[in-house]
Order: structure tokens, then C-alpha cells, then sequence
């Protein structure tokens, strides 16, 4: 195969990846924004009741932010030739700072779901970490950590060069590949970790509690959620890892290689409305509920998280 043919359908390649950056950003964006209208509706605002949904709130806002910083972009500088690392310092310094802050609080947020899962599992009743003020003050501690964490790209990062350019790299020090390497453990591995021992952790209760009669109810409901930690926690490690570590260690590989690579890793994040809809009952029904769908009715019983249990 010449040359030419091989640029030709590389080109081709890395537009029509580019253009998906697109979809992920309209698909995404309506997604993410229709799961938070649903999860604020009437059936979650029991707040003492359900305060996990103050993790699942958030999640959909950060997944909608990070669809605009190196996904927009990509988009940008591929269809338009416009690159937004390059265009000014202030578009510069939020597509840099965005990229790294939203999903670093997305997966974090996500191992606090799996927390408190594990914390109802096994303790049967509402601890301290379970109820709703703790909850928005772990929400604000995480964003506060990696708004610190990152801050140095505010900083330090994207500075106009003696020639009227803009460069995306910090002029004191090598932030690349050196803050890929942190966001890859940041971001990848220790939320990983840590998901994947409390969903262990999650799954031992749920063993125990099928040879224990006196709640025997609680099992569909501790099935269903652990069955969404499950497929969550498994496409984060297949659709995010990669991306992560291409940008880590393969910096210089075919860019339409890590491009694709990183447009699987954002579509993870524009999942949670399809994997509510298809694993949360009580999702689902309120979601057809506000499409006026007379599918579930007023009789049928909702999903029951286990903050509920006392």
C-alpha cells in the first residue's frame, strides 16, 4: 500500500473521529442533562432517604464538562483547523485544566458511590457517611482536591511565546508527559482499586445475605445494585485505561491511534443514562413517567437503596 493511500485513510480516519467528538458532545451533553432533570424530579428529592443521588447528580455535570475540554477541541482543530491549546491563553488554560480536573472528580465520585454501597451492604442501617450533609461535604472535598491538585495548570501552564504564539506547555517545567503519569494513577488506577475492592467487599455481603431469611427481601434490590457497580466498574477499566496510558507512555504514536483511543475513553462518561435506564428500576419508571408512558404504573413498586434500611 503507497504512501498516499495509507495518509489518505488515516485522514479519513481521524476526521470521522473527529466528528464523533461531536456526537459525544450533542449525545452527551442532552444525555447527561436529561438524567439529572430525572434524578431531581419528585421520586429522588427525599434526600434523607436517597442521599447516594447527590453523587449520581454531580457525576452527570462533570461528564458534561469534560466533553469540552481535549474532546472539543479535537474536533475543532481537526474539521476547522482551529486548535483551542493554541488559539489563546484562556482557551488554552481551560481546555488544559478541564481535561484533567472533571474526570479525575468523576471517578472519585464514582468510588464514593461504591463506598457507600459497601457501607449499606454491610452495616444493615444509616451510618454517618450514608446520610446527606456528610455526602455534600465529601462532594465539595473532592473538587476542592482536585481543583488544588491541578491548579498549577492555571498557573503555570499555557504562556504566549516571543513570537505571538501560544504554547500549551509550562515554561518552568516538563508538565508533559510527567501530569499523565499522575492522572493515570489519579484518575485510572486508584479509583480502579478501589472500586474493584468495594464491589468485592459489596458481593461478600450479598453471598451472606442469600442464607439469611430475616432479609431475604433485600436481595433483588442489593442484586440490581451491585449489578450496576459491576458494569460500570469494568467499562471504566476497559473504555478509560487505555486512553490514559497511550497519552502516559506513547505520547508520540499515531495520533488518530490515541484520538480513538481517547474518544472511547469519553464515551464512558456519556453512559449513565443508558445504564440507568436499562439496570435502575426506579430510574426507569420515573423516566417514562415524565414521558407520559403509561407503562409503569402507580401500583408498581420502586427499587429501594439500601440507604433505606434501618
Amino acid at each position: 500500500m503507497s504512501n498516499s493511500t495509507t495518509n489518505t485513510i488515516e485522514s479519513r480516519v481521524s476526521l470521522m473521529v473527529a466528528y464523533y467528538s461531536l456526537v459525544l458532545i450533542v449525545i452527551g451533553t442532552l444525555a447527561n442533562l436529561l438524567t439529572c432533570f430525572i434524578l431531581c424530579r419528585s421520586s429522588f428529592r427525599d434526600k434523607k432517604a436517597k442521599p447516594i443521588i447527590h453523587y449520581m447528580r454531580t457525576i452527570t455535570i462533570f461528564d458534561i464538562l469534560m466533553l469540552y475540554g481535549w474532546n472539543l477541541n479535537r474536533y475543532t482543530n481537526t474539521v476547522y483547523k482551529l486548535n483551542l491549546l493554541e488559539y489563546s491563553i484562556l482557551s488554552c488554560k481551560f481546555i488544559s485544566f478541564t481535561s484533567y480536573f472533571t474526570p479525575q472528580i468523576s471517578a472519585w465520585l464514582r468510588v464514593f458511590i461504591c463506598l457507600d454501597r459497601y457501607l449499606s451492604s454491610s452495616c444493615y442501617h444509616r451510618t454517618s457517611m450514608n446520610k446527606s450533609k456528610p455526602i455534600l461535604i465529601i462532594i465539595v472535598c473532592i473538587i476542592t482536591a482536585a481543583f488544588v491538585l491541578n491548579s498549577h495548570i492555571l498557573m503555570f501552564v499555557c504562556y504566549q511565546k516571543i513570537d505571538g504564539t501560544i504554547s500549551h506547555y509550562a515554561q518552568s517545567y516538563n508538565i508533559y508527559p510527567l501530569w499523565d503519569y499522575v492522572n493515570l494513577v489519579v484518575y485510572n488506577c486508584a479509583p480502579f482499586i478501589f472500586m474493584l475492592t468495594l464491589n468485592c467487599g459489596i458481593c461478600y455481603h450479598l453471598i451472606r445475605l442469600r442464607y439469611n431469611s430475616s432479609i431475604s427481601s433485600l436481595r433483588i434490590q442489593y442484586r440490581t445494585i451491585t449489578f450496576i457497580l459491576v458494569i460500570t466498574t469494568s467499562l471504566f477499566l476497559i473504555m478509560t485505561l487505555p486512553a490514559t496510558i497511550g497519552y502516559a507512555f506513547f505520547r508520540n504514536a499515531n495520533p488518530t491511534i490515541l484520538h480513538f483511543l481517547d474518544a472511547i475513553r469519553f464515551t464512558y462518561h456519556i453512559l449513565s443514562f443508558p445504564l440507568y435506564l436499562l439496570t435502575f428500576n426506579e430510574f426507569r419508571c420515573e423516566c417514562i413517567r415524565m414521558l407520559k408512558w403509561k407503562i409503569c404504573n402507580k401500583n408498581s413498586s420502586p427499587v429501594v437503596v439500601p440507604q433505606e434500611i434501618t
